[in-house]
Protein backbone atom coordinates (compact mmCIF):
# COMPACT_ATOMS: atom_id res chain seq x y z
CA UNK A 1 0.00 0.00 0.00
CA UNK A 2 1.63 3.25 -1.18
CA UNK A 3 1.87 5.80 1.64
CA UNK A 4 -0.32 9.02 1.10
CA UNK A 5 1.57 12.32 2.07
CA UNK A 6 -1.40 14.86 3.76
CA UNK A 7 0.19 18.32 3.46
CA UNK A 8 -1.87 20.85 5.59
CA UNK A 9 -1.31 24.45 5.19
CA UNK A 10 -0.70 27.31 7.83
CA UNK A 11 -0.92 30.77 8.09
CA UNK A 12 -1.63 33.51 10.36
CA UNK A 13 -4.75 33.35 11.40
CA UNK A 14 -5.76 29.81 10.39
CA UNK A 15 -8.83 28.28 12.93
CA UNK A 16 -6.88 25.59 14.92
CA UNK A 17 -9.87 23.41 14.81
CA UNK A 18 -9.75 23.54 10.92
CA UNK A 19 -6.36 22.14 11.20
CA UNK A 20 -6.80 19.25 14.47
CA UNK A 21 -9.75 17.89 13.10
CA UNK A 22 -8.52 16.75 10.13
CA UNK A 23 -5.00 15.87 11.12
CA UNK A 24 -6.55 13.62 14.10
CA UNK A 25 -8.77 11.99 11.62
CA UNK A 26 -5.32 10.66 9.53
CA UNK A 27 -3.57 10.51 12.17
CA UNK A 28 -6.08 7.90 13.92
CA UNK A 29 -6.12 6.01 10.28
CA UNK A 30 -2.68 5.83 10.11
CA UNK A 31 -2.31 4.69 14.03
CA UNK A 32 -4.90 2.19 12.80
CA UNK A 33 -3.13 1.16 9.32
CA UNK A 34 0.70 1.93 9.76
CA UNK A 35 2.29 3.14 6.72
CA UNK A 36 -1.49 4.42 5.14
CA UNK A 37 -0.38 8.35 5.94
CA UNK A 38 2.64 11.04 6.33
CA UNK A 39 1.10 14.39 7.85
CA UNK A 40 3.05 17.08 7.27
CA UNK A 41 2.22 20.91 7.84
CA UNK A 42 3.73 23.61 6.48
CA UNK A 43 3.60 27.62 6.26
CA UNK A 44 5.39 29.87 3.56
CA UNK A 45 8.26 30.58 5.25
CA UNK A 46 8.43 27.53 7.93
CA UNK A 47 7.86 29.71 10.55
CA UNK A 48 5.31 29.49 13.39
CA UNK A 49 2.00 31.01 12.89
CA UNK A 50 -0.42 32.24 15.28
CA UNK A 51 -3.93 30.72 14.85
CA UNK A 52 -7.25 33.17 15.25
CA UNK A 53 -7.56 31.70 18.79
CA UNK A 54 -4.03 32.57 19.74
CA UNK A 55 -2.39 29.09 19.72
CA UNK A 56 0.74 28.90 18.39
CA UNK A 57 1.71 26.44 15.59
CA UNK A 58 4.85 24.91 14.82
CA UNK A 59 5.19 23.56 11.00
CA UNK A 60 7.06 20.98 10.05
CA UNK A 61 8.69 23.12 7.18
CA UNK A 62 8.09 25.90 4.73
CA UNK A 63 5.89 25.22 1.46
CA UNK A 64 8.42 25.93 -0.47
CA UNK A 65 10.47 22.14 0.85
CA UNK A 66 10.79 20.00 -2.42
CA UNK A 67 10.01 17.45 -0.42
CA UNK A 68 6.12 18.33 -0.18
CA UNK A 69 4.76 17.36 -3.06
CA UNK A 70 1.18 15.96 -1.49
CA UNK A 71 -1.00 13.40 -2.34
CA UNK A 72 -3.73 15.70 -0.57
CA UNK A 73 -3.03 18.90 -0.28
CA UNK A 74 -5.20 20.17 2.36
CA UNK A 75 -6.02 24.28 3.24
CA UNK A 76 -7.92 25.29 6.31
CA UNK A 77 -10.16 28.51 6.65
CA UNK A 78 -9.90 30.87 9.44
CA UNK A 79 -9.40 35.04 9.42
CA UNK A 80 -6.24 34.68 7.90
CA UNK A 81 -7.92 33.91 4.67
CA UNK A 82 -10.05 36.85 3.95
CA UNK A 83 -7.27 38.59 2.22
CA UNK A 84 -5.18 35.93 0.36
CA UNK A 85 -1.85 36.27 0.55
CA UNK A 86 -0.28 36.59 -2.98
CA UNK A 87 2.81 34.25 -1.90
CA UNK A 88 0.37 31.85 -0.64
CA UNK A 89 -1.77 32.01 -3.71
CA UNK A 90 1.16 31.66 -6.11
CA UNK A 91 3.00 28.55 -3.46
CA UNK A 92 -1.05 26.58 -3.81
CA UNK A 93 -1.06 27.28 -7.60
CA UNK A 94 2.57 25.77 -7.89
CA UNK A 95 1.69 22.75 -5.26
CA UNK A 96 -1.73 21.48 -6.93
CA UNK A 97 -0.65 19.74 -10.12
CA UNK A 98 1.94 17.78 -7.71
CA UNK A 99 -1.52 16.76 -5.73
CA UNK A 100 -4.20 13.95 -6.34
CA UNK A 101 -6.69 15.62 -4.07
CA UNK A 102 -7.44 19.13 -3.31
CA UNK A 103 -9.04 20.01 -0.21
CA UNK A 104 -9.99 22.46 2.07
CA UNK A 105 -12.08 23.40 5.43
CA UNK A 106 -14.24 26.42 5.79
CA UNK A 107 -13.31 29.49 4.01
CA UNK A 108 -9.98 27.58 2.73
CA UNK A 109 -11.73 27.37 -0.50
CA UNK A 110 -11.54 30.82 -0.55
CA UNK A 111 -7.55 30.62 -0.99
CA UNK A 112 -8.04 27.72 -3.31
CA UNK A 113 -10.41 29.86 -5.78
CA UNK A 114 -8.04 32.73 -5.40
CA UNK A 115 -5.24 30.25 -7.10
CA UNK A 116 -8.22 29.42 -9.67
CA UNK A 117 -8.27 26.20 -8.49
CA UNK A 118 -12.08 25.65 -7.96
CA UNK A 119 -13.10 26.92 -11.40
CA UNK A 120 -15.12 24.85 -12.79
CA UNK A 121 -16.10 22.88 -9.73
CA UNK A 122 -19.16 22.53 -7.27
CA UNK A 123 -17.93 23.86 -4.39
CA UNK A 124 -19.02 25.17 -0.36
CA UNK A 125 -17.31 27.14 2.53
CA UNK A 126 -18.82 28.36 5.77
CA UNK A 127 -22.43 29.23 5.04
CA UNK A 128 -21.45 33.00 6.19
CA UNK A 129 -18.98 33.43 3.40
CA UNK A 130 -20.81 31.33 0.48
CA UNK A 131 -21.77 34.74 -1.10
CA UNK A 132 -18.81 36.33 -0.64
CA UNK A 133 -17.24 33.27 -2.72
CA UNK A 134 -19.83 33.49 -5.51
CA UNK A 135 -19.24 37.17 -6.10
CA UNK A 136 -16.06 37.35 -6.29
CA UNK A 137 -15.19 33.86 -8.37
CA UNK A 138 -18.07 33.67 -10.61
CA UNK A 139 -16.16 30.56 -12.56
CA UNK A 140 -17.31 28.46 -9.09
CA UNK A 141 -20.38 26.75 -8.56
CA UNK A 142 -20.90 27.60 -4.90
CA UNK A 143 -23.65 25.10 -3.25
CA UNK A 144 -23.90 26.96 0.32
CA UNK A 145 -26.28 23.80 1.43
CA UNK A 146 -24.12 20.81 2.02
CA UNK A 147 -21.43 20.53 5.15
CA UNK A 148 -18.95 19.39 2.01
CA UNK A 149 -19.30 18.57 -1.03
CA UNK A 150 -16.90 16.42 -3.24
CA UNK A 151 -16.45 17.40 -7.18
CA UNK A 152 -13.88 14.90 -9.05
CA UNK A 153 -10.02 15.86 -7.27
CA UNK A 154 -11.63 18.95 -5.16
CA UNK A 155 -13.34 18.37 -2.08
CA UNK A 156 -14.49 21.52 0.35
CA UNK A 157 -16.31 21.75 3.53
CA UNK A 158 -18.27 23.90 5.56
CA UNK A 159 -17.52 25.27 8.65
CA UNK A 160 -15.24 23.50 11.20
CA UNK A 161 -16.26 20.39 12.34
CA UNK A 162 -17.45 19.35 8.90
CA UNK A 163 -13.68 19.34 8.03
CA UNK A 164 -13.53 15.89 10.22
CA UNK A 165 -16.68 14.49 8.26
CA UNK A 166 -15.05 14.96 5.05
CA UNK A 167 -11.74 13.71 6.50
CA UNK A 168 -13.31 10.55 7.67
CA UNK A 169 -15.17 10.66 3.97
CA UNK A 170 -11.59 10.74 2.28
CA UNK A 171 -10.32 7.87 4.76
CA UNK A 172 -13.18 5.52 4.01
CA UNK A 173 -12.01 6.22 0.76
CA UNK A 174 -8.77 5.09 0.73
CA UNK A 175 -8.91 2.17 3.40
CA UNK A 176 -12.28 1.49 3.80
CA UNK A 177 -15.37 1.55 6.44
CA UNK A 178 -14.08 -0.20 9.35
CA UNK A 179 -10.65 2.23 9.33
CA UNK A 180 -12.77 5.13 8.92
CA UNK A 181 -14.98 3.69 11.84
CA UNK A 182 -12.42 2.85 14.10
CA UNK A 183 -11.33 6.58 13.84
CA UNK A 184 -14.66 8.10 14.77
CA UNK A 185 -15.59 5.86 17.41
CA UNK A 186 -12.32 7.10 18.67
CA UNK A 187 -12.66 10.56 18.07
CA UNK A 188 -16.67 9.81 19.54
CA UNK A 189 -18.16 10.94 16.11
CA UNK A 190 -20.37 10.00 13.79
CA UNK A 191 -18.99 8.04 10.61
CA UNK A 192 -21.47 9.48 8.21
CA UNK A 193 -22.90 12.39 7.94
CA UNK A 194 -23.71 12.68 4.34
CA UNK A 195 -22.39 15.38 2.62
CA UNK A 196 -25.54 16.52 1.48
CA UNK A 197 -26.52 17.14 4.93
CA UNK A 198 -27.54 20.99 5.23
CA UNK A 199 -25.30 22.98 6.84
CA UNK A 200 -28.55 24.13 9.14
CA UNK A 201 -31.41 22.45 10.74
CA UNK A 202 -34.45 23.66 10.12
CA UNK A 203 -34.35 25.05 14.14
CA UNK A 204 -30.62 26.62 13.16
CA UNK A 205 -31.92 27.94 9.97
CA UNK A 206 -35.20 29.66 11.45
CA UNK A 207 -34.31 32.51 14.17
CA UNK A 208 -35.23 31.34 17.72
CA UNK A 209 -38.63 33.01 18.67
CA UNK A 210 -37.66 35.27 21.47
CA UNK A 211 -40.97 34.42 23.22
CA UNK A 212 -41.47 31.60 25.33
CA UNK A 213 -44.90 30.22 23.87
CA UNK A 214 -43.34 30.63 20.10
CA UNK A 215 -39.77 28.54 21.63
CA UNK A 216 -42.16 25.43 22.70
CA UNK A 217 -44.28 25.76 19.53
CA UNK A 218 -40.74 25.43 17.99
CA UNK A 219 -39.64 22.75 19.89
CA UNK A 220 -43.10 21.16 19.94
CA UNK A 221 -43.38 21.53 16.11
CA UNK A 222 -39.50 19.37 15.47
CA UNK A 223 -40.87 16.79 18.35
CA UNK A 224 -44.23 16.14 16.71
CA UNK A 225 -44.08 15.98 12.73
CA UNK A 226 -46.80 13.79 12.57
CA UNK A 227 -49.06 15.54 14.71
CA UNK A 228 -51.50 18.56 13.72
CA UNK A 229 -49.03 21.19 12.76
CA UNK A 230 -51.66 23.73 11.53
CA UNK A 231 -51.36 27.13 12.33
CA UNK A 232 -54.87 27.09 13.99
CA UNK A 233 -53.40 24.05 16.07
CA UNK A 234 -50.23 25.96 16.58
CA UNK A 235 -51.68 28.97 17.26
CA UNK A 236 -53.79 27.18 20.40
CA UNK A 237 -50.63 25.78 22.17
CA UNK A 238 -49.44 29.41 22.20
CA UNK A 239 -52.72 30.90 23.24
CA UNK A 240 -52.70 33.41 20.15
CA UNK A 241 -55.52 34.08 17.96
CA UNK A 242 -54.00 32.11 13.94
CA UNK A 243 -53.72 36.27 12.93
CA UNK A 244 -51.32 36.96 15.50
CA UNK A 245 -49.70 33.39 15.99
CA UNK A 246 -48.93 33.72 12.05
CA UNK A 247 -47.54 37.18 12.21
CA UNK A 248 -45.67 36.67 15.06
CA UNK A 249 -43.88 34.04 14.25
CA UNK A 250 -42.82 35.43 11.35
CA UNK A 251 -41.41 38.47 12.92
CA UNK A 252 -39.72 36.34 15.34
CA UNK A 253 -37.93 33.69 13.56
CA UNK A 254 -37.99 34.93 10.02
CA UNK A 255 -40.07 32.27 8.43
CA UNK A 256 -43.82 31.49 8.28
CA UNK A 257 -44.89 28.57 10.50
CA UNK A 258 -45.93 26.33 6.77
CA UNK A 259 -42.59 26.65 6.00
CA UNK A 260 -41.41 26.00 9.36
CA UNK A 261 -42.98 23.02 9.88
CA UNK A 262 -42.19 21.61 5.54
CA UNK A 263 -38.28 21.67 6.42
CA UNK A 264 -38.71 19.85 9.78
CA UNK A 265 -41.11 17.11 7.82
CA UNK A 266 -38.33 17.10 5.02
CA UNK A 267 -35.98 17.06 7.72
CA UNK A 268 -37.05 13.87 9.37
CA UNK A 269 -37.98 11.81 6.60
CA UNK A 270 -34.31 12.50 5.30
CA UNK A 271 -33.01 11.38 8.89
CA UNK A 272 -35.49 8.00 8.87
CA UNK A 273 -34.38 7.49 5.14
CA UNK A 274 -30.49 7.50 5.63
CA UNK A 275 -30.75 5.88 8.97
CA UNK A 276 -33.09 3.21 8.94
CA UNK A 277 -35.09 0.43 6.90
CA UNK A 278 -38.49 1.43 7.54
CA UNK A 279 -40.52 1.27 4.33
CA UNK A 280 -41.81 4.76 2.43
CA UNK A 281 -45.07 4.97 3.12
CA UNK A 282 -44.27 4.61 6.91
CA UNK A 283 -41.70 6.95 7.00
CA UNK A 284 -44.20 8.98 4.95
CA UNK A 285 -46.84 9.16 7.78
CA UNK A 286 -43.75 9.33 10.87
CA UNK A 287 -43.24 12.42 9.09
CA UNK A 288 -46.25 13.90 8.82
CA UNK A 289 -46.29 13.50 5.24
CA UNK A 290 -49.54 11.23 5.55
CA UNK A 291 -48.79 9.35 1.88
CA UNK A 292 -46.27 8.68 0.67
CA UNK A 293 -46.91 10.67 -2.85
CA UNK A 294 -47.52 13.16 -0.46
CA UNK A 295 -43.93 13.02 0.42
CA UNK A 296 -42.59 12.10 -2.84
CA UNK A 297 -44.06 15.48 -4.26
CA UNK A 298 -41.92 17.25 -1.20
CA UNK A 299 -38.92 15.40 -2.30
CA UNK A 300 -39.33 16.05 -6.04
CA UNK A 301 -40.04 20.25 -5.02
CA UNK A 302 -37.23 20.94 -2.64
CA UNK A 303 -34.68 18.11 -3.51
CA UNK A 304 -35.09 17.37 -7.00
CA UNK A 305 -35.43 13.62 -6.24
CA UNK A 306 -38.01 10.68 -5.48
CA UNK A 307 -37.51 9.48 -1.73
CA UNK A 308 -36.88 5.99 -3.47
CA UNK A 309 -33.87 7.45 -5.27
CA UNK A 310 -32.83 9.94 -2.11
CA UNK A 311 -32.15 6.49 0.22
CA UNK A 312 -30.17 4.38 -3.01
CA UNK A 313 -27.63 7.60 -2.89
CA UNK A 314 -27.83 8.11 0.95
CA UNK A 315 -28.15 5.15 2.67
CA UNK A 316 -24.79 3.05 3.01
CA UNK A 317 -26.16 -0.57 2.03
CA UNK A 318 -25.34 -2.25 4.84
CA UNK A 319 -26.95 0.14 6.87
CA UNK A 320 -29.94 -1.64 9.40
CA UNK A 321 -32.71 -0.47 11.01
Amino acid sequence: MAQRTVLVVLFDGVQSLDVTGPVEVFAGAESHTPGSYRIRTASLDGGPVRTSSGLTLVPDGALTDPADDPHTLLVPGGAGTREADARMVDRLRALAPCAERLVSVCTGAILLAAAGLLDGHRATTHWAYCDKLARDHPAVEVDPDPIYVRDRRVSTSAGVTSGIDLALALVEEDLGREVALRVARHLVVFLRRPGNQAQFSAQLAAQTAHREPLRDVQQWITEHPAGDLSVEALAGRAALSPRHFARAFRAETGTTPGRYVDRVRLEHARRLLEDTGDGVEEISRASGYGTAEAMRRAFVRTLGTSPAEYRRRFRPAHATS
